[in-house]
């Protein structure tokens, strides 16, 4: 869209407020809310916000940054607050030297599509979002129960977020979304929105605003949504399995009719490069401690690094489409992660096993949760990390991964999640105090 087509729009909808969002590092969505009149200098590129307060981004001594809208996500909320309706603009951040800075995480995908494109790739994703729900107090605080017991595709009335789940689905239509299905999950109170694969960009852009309506159609409906990975003891988590396929000059460059299994050699390589890298994205993919909590054996969450077609206990399937359907998807992300960092990872990986004709050995279609551990370490099955810590040790350890991010981001999230990992270990836990307090 032009900055003419834009303001018009605003016009046409009765747009009272703009919000311009991004992200900081850890994922959280910023905004700064601007009255419509000042939509026309936000579109010329003159809004200044204090970066010094955004976690990771810059020193107090340095904190003027600008926000560039990104017209394209030019959107509508479907929802009215009494002031009258409010628009969006997703948008990259700049230094005051007016050059992309390297703390964004935006911009940080921005740079590994734009050497995917060097090498004639595009990228196009589609992230399937888990989610709980929970009921809340009258102080509209989130209750640890579940607000049903309902399982995988079950309807109402046992699946009792139905309703909620249905406005999701109309509000984020209304948003431009081609949402393709909505159902039930395996867990009591989960629940699964998909919609339709886009751009690496847009779909990372369509993580973000899918989380914000989720959360915000739940609180009108007396519910909490998390993307908390793992929420609850001893029943599913919730993850992000991502599909990803490359295409060159229009075409899927992952299919060839002729191929093994009918995938080509980029699309081998590819999946060569997630492999290799699995470890070392971890800490992007899987971010918090909680996150390690769902990547354990038992609760269909991958746990080893190989792959297969169809089978779904490894990190990487080939689900069963061919011609332009064909992609991979890599099933240990989960969705409380940065959409654009993890995004970018990924995509570096498997350019990185293009580029280095990495080979992802054979598929391994069988259940590899039902092998022993020596059958495991015959065949050479390496696991992801089993905690954050550990997590944070491979990024560091994998120079794609921390040139990927660069050091700006890296020095930030590891101090974080450094700090996060040791609140966690030097804090005295329920399970500690039901196990020992009696005891010894």
């Amino acid at each position: 869209m032009t900055k003419e087509q834009v303001l018009e729009q605003a016009r046409e909808w009765g747009v009272r407020f703009v919000r311009l969002q991004f992200t900081d590092i850890l994922g959280t969505l910023k905004n700064v809310e601007i009255p419509v009149e000042q939509l026309e200098r936000a579109l010329d590129n003159e809004i200044l916000f204090d970066g010094s307060s955004i976690e990771g981004f810059v020193r107090i001594e340095e904190s003027d940054m600008y926000l560039i809208p990104d017209r394209a996500t030019f959107a509508l909320f479907p929802w009215k607050n009494r002031e009258g309706a409010t628009a969006r603009l997703i948008c990259d951040i700049y230094t005051a030297e007016r050059e992309p800075f390297a703390g964004d995480p935006r911009s940080v995908l921005r740079r590994v599509i734009a050497t995917a494109a060097r090498s004639g790739f595009s990228m196009m994703a589609g992230p399937e979002c888990e989610f709980f729900l929970f009921p809340t107090d009258a102080d509209g605080q989130p209750k640890l129960t579940t607000h049903d017991r309902a399982g995988y595709f079950d309807m109402a009335p046992v699946d009792k977020g139905e309703e909620a789940r249905a406005d999701m689905v109309t509000a984020l239509s209304a948003m431009g979304f081609e949402v393709e299905a909505g159902h039930h999950e395996v867990a009591p109170g989960q629940h699964e929105i998909d919609f339709k694969y886009a751009d690496v960009l847009r779909a990372a852009d369509n993580i973000a605003t899918f989380r914000l309506v989720v959360r915000t159609i739940a609180r009108r409906h007396g519910l909490h949504a998390t993307f908390m990975p793992k929420p609850i003891t001893g029943i599913a988590g919730s993850g992000m399995h991502t599909h990803q396929s490359l295409y060159r000059e229009g075409k899927n460059a992952f299919y060839d009719a002729e191929g093994t299994h009918q995938l080509s050699t980029t699309c081998l390589h590819y999946i060569g490069g997630l492999l290799a890298h699995a470890r070392g994205m971890c800490a992007v993919t899987n971010p918090l401690v909680n996150s390690y909590k769902r990547l354990v054996p038992g609760y269909e969450a991958p746990v080893y690094i190989a792959w297969a077609e169809r089978n779904r206990s490894p990190l990487v399937r080939v689900p069963v489409s061919r011609g332009d359907g064909t992609r991979v998807e890599l099933r240990m992300p989960d969705p409380s992660c940065n959409p654009y960092l993890a995004m970018a990872v990924m995509l570096a990986a498997g350019l990185d096993g293009i580029a280095r004709g990495l080979d992802p050995g054979p598929p391994l279609n069988r259940n590899l949760y039902a092998m022993t551990e020596d059958e495991l370490d015959q065949l050479g099955i390496r696991v992801l990390p089993r905690n954050l810590n550990e997590a944070v040790g491979e990024l560091l350890a994998d120079a794609l991964i921390c040139e990927t991010l660069g050091g700006h981001i890296v020095d930030h999230l590891v101090r974080a999640k450094r700090l996060e990992w040791r609140e966690y270990v030097t804090r005295v836990h329920p399970w500690e105090v039901d196990s020992y307090l009696t005891a010894f």
